[in-house]
C-alpha cells in the first residue's frame, strides 16, 4: 500500500510491509510528515540571534525614550524662561 512492499511471513503467517520514507504502520497506511531536525549549533546560533536582537530593541527603546526625555525638559525650560521674560510688574 502507498508503494511500500509488502510480504507475507509463512512461520508467523502475517503480512509484513516496508514503507517509503513518506509512510508508517503495518500497511504502509499512515502518512507520516517530514520533519526537520536541527542540531543543538543552530538552535545556539537562532538563540542568540534573537537575545541579540531583543538588546538591540531595548536599547533602541531606552534612546528613544531618553531623547524624548530630554527633548521635553528643554521645551519646558524654554516655556519657563519666556513666561519670565515676559511677565510685567504693576506700578502702584
Amino acid at each position: 500500500m502507498n508503494g511500500g512492499t509488502c510480504y507475507k511471513i509463512p512461520s508467523m503467517n502475517t503480512l509484513s510491509c516496508v514503507c517509503n520514507e513518506d509512510y508508517k504502520g503495518s500497511r504502509c497506511e499512515e502518512y507520516q510528515l517530514q520533519v526537520k531536525h536541527t542540531n543543538a549549533q543552530e538552535a545556539g546560533l537562532i538563540a542568540a540571534v534573537v537575545i541579540i536582537a531583543l538588546l538591540v530593541l531595548a536599547l533602541l527603546g531606552l534612546v528613544i525614550f531618553y531623547v524624548r526625555r530630554m527633548m521635553k525638559a528643554k521645551q519646558q525650560s524654554q516655556q519657563k524662561n519666556q513666561h519670565e521674560y515676559w511677565k510685567v510688574k504693576p506700578r502702584v
